[in-house]
């Protein structure tokens, strides 16, 4: 008989979450990723950080590409303790960490020094410590850059222009509202459906950064990137919080030291992989432009507005002052 991918997945997972080797813990990390992306690459240098600092005593192990389950899967295997680590999008996370929204709200990281200058503040640092309540430990952030339109049958370079087209968005109720403020039809797919619906016409067209739309090779379809950048949502490194807890005070500083080497190394790769995914879109042909935000700023400042009062609209002003 056979059995199903899920089952067999978790199964694994169970057995091997935080297994023990000999005198080896062995850590499970999964992620929805192609192998070439920049993220995996920090993930296999936070797991020979982790072998060198604990004297390979401890072993990180990846499953990359969806294999064990899409993003929400994953957090909820972190939940149960049958994962011990994964990435998601600050968007995917919101389901669980309510005030993390405030990564989804659109244009209001200036640029890329602004965005770190957020994560590394006293705000970004309090969102990951608030994973707790989610039976999650956040290690900490990765460079995701801006998220941009790419679309099917012409550029989108005014909010009029998204007028009726379906976009596909993180399961975010803020991604959501964000694409339907600005005119457009939000349609939350997963990632690993997206090449599909493209092609099949069940969306006009996505948003996401330059490695990611490349990678995934949805340029073949969706030949119109309109870097709008309306959103900067860093990825966020999860722990199962219960994992986290049955590793001792000398493990978690080994895993803690792994994490933030990773960061470093991470965020230095990401502005080449994203140039250089730039530049071999518009080398196969993909038309690229340049929007005026303006105009799209002007659309969503009602949407921003309605935070006025609550604990995200003292966040907007905050970050706003950054």
């Amino acid at each position: 008989m056979m059995i199903k991918k899920p089952i067999l997945a978790l199964f694994v997972l169970l057995l091997s979450a935080c297994g023990q080797e000999s005198d080896k813990t062995r850590l499970t990390l999964a992620h929805t990723l192609d192998t070439r992306h920049v993220v995996h690459i920090a993930m296999e240098h936070m797991a020979e950080r982790l072998a060198h600092y604990s004297g390979d005593t401890m072993e990180l192990v990846i499953y990359p590409g969806g294999q064990l389950g899409s993003e929400r899967e994953l957090v909820e295997l972190l939940q149960i303790g049958s994962l011990a680590m994964t990435k998601v999008s600050a968007s995917s996370l919101e389901g669980f960490v309510p005030e993390i929204k405030i990564f989804s709200l659109p244009y209001l990281i200036r640029d890329r020094e602004h965005y770190w200058k957020v994560l590394n503040s006293d705000i970004g640092q309090s969102l990951l410590e608030k994973a707790r309540v989610a039976r999650l430990k956040g290690m900490g952030y990765y460079d995701a850059g801006s998220r941009s339109f790419y679309t099917v049958d012409g550029p989108i370079n005014s909010p009029d222009d998204l007028s009726g087209k379906k976009i596909r968005v993180l399961n975010s109720p803020t991604s959501m509202a964000t694409v339907n403020a600005l005119g457009g039809a939000a349609t939350p797919i997963n990632w690993g459906e997206l090449y599909a619906a493209l092609q099949q016409g069940v969306v006009d067209g996505a948003e996401n950064n330059p490695p990611s739309y490349y990678l995934s090779r949805h340029y073949e379809i969706a030949r119109y990137y309109s870097l709008d950048e309306h959103t900067f949502v860093p990825d966020i490194i999860l722990a199962s919080l219960p994992v986290w807890e049955s590793l001792n005070p000398q493990q978690q500083g080994w895993l803690s030291q792994a994490m933030a080497d990773s960061v470093e190394y991470q965020k230095a790769l990401w502005q080449k992989a994203s140039d250089e995914a730039l530049a071999t879109v518009k080398k196969e042909g993909v038309i690229v432009t340049y929007p005026n935000k303006a105009a799209f700023q002007e659309k969503v400042a009602e949407f921003h507005q309605s935070f006025a009062g609550t604990p995200v609209g003292d966040q907007i002003i905050k970050i706003k002052n950054m």
